[in-house]
């Protein structure tokens, strides 16, 4: 019986637009993501390197852009939240553990709330029991770090709890650690689908 789901927020509820954040970096003259800046985004996503760091440590690889126009290229793939997608989740409250884990940084957040506003954003965060950021808590999924933190901290049985990530990556360490999963295909499939691709009815309580 399923009573806890474990959310993604980018291409879950947050949509993305990958590609703006390419165009955008390119007219700095960043061209591809190199392994050096994967390693400096790691870094970045767990917490080991602040803002001013990780944009200090991008400008290198541009065309000595500004720090400002780093960022705003960083931001540029951050898109829309629908409120439908919100309504959604406000409707699992009442039967469901919630929580959010995703891997993200102090700037798309900002970026995140600035977008959407307090009102909504507030009305979002306040649907789960625990809004777990990889910047805050110093791990990243795939790793099983990440989902044992939640498994430990909050008495979360993998067998009756569902991960529900647009990444097969994460879904398949979920999968590895006893998880049900839900791999959501970006641009496929939506959120408000959840129970009609995995099955859970909405009858199921904690």
């Amino acid at each position: 019986m399923v009573n806890t789901i474990i959310f993604d927020l980018g291409d879950v509820f947050l949509n993305k637009d990958k590609q703006a954040k390419v165009d955008a970096f390119a007219s700095l003259g960043l061209y591809g993501w190199n392994e050096a800046l994967e390693t400096l985004e790691k870094k970045f996503e767990t917490g080991k390197i602040d803002s001013d760091a990780y944009l200090k440590g991008i400008q290198p690889f541009t065309d000595n852009a500004s720090l400002e126009a780093i960022r705003d290229a960083w931001n540029a793939g951050i898109a829309d939240f629908p409120l439908y997608r919100l309504e959604f989740l406000q409707k699992l409250v009442p039967n469901y553990r919630l929580f959010l884990l995703s891997n993200t940084d102090p700037i798309h957040i900002e970026k995140f709330e600035q977008d959407v506003g307090m009102s909504f954003y507030r009305d979002f965060y306040q649907c789960f029991e625990k809004v777990y950021f990889s910047h805050e808590i110093g791990v990243r999924k795939p790793s099983d770090e990440a989902f044992n933190f939640l498994t430990t901290n909050h008495d979360i049985q993998p067998k009756n709890t569902i991960v529900v990530d647009d990444k097969k990556f994460n879904t398949d360490a979920a999968e590895a650690l006893g998880f049900m999963v839900w791999n959501l295909q970006k641009g496929v499939e939506d959120v408000i689908e959840l129970f009609d691709k995995k099955v859970i009815p909405m009858e199921t309580a904690r």
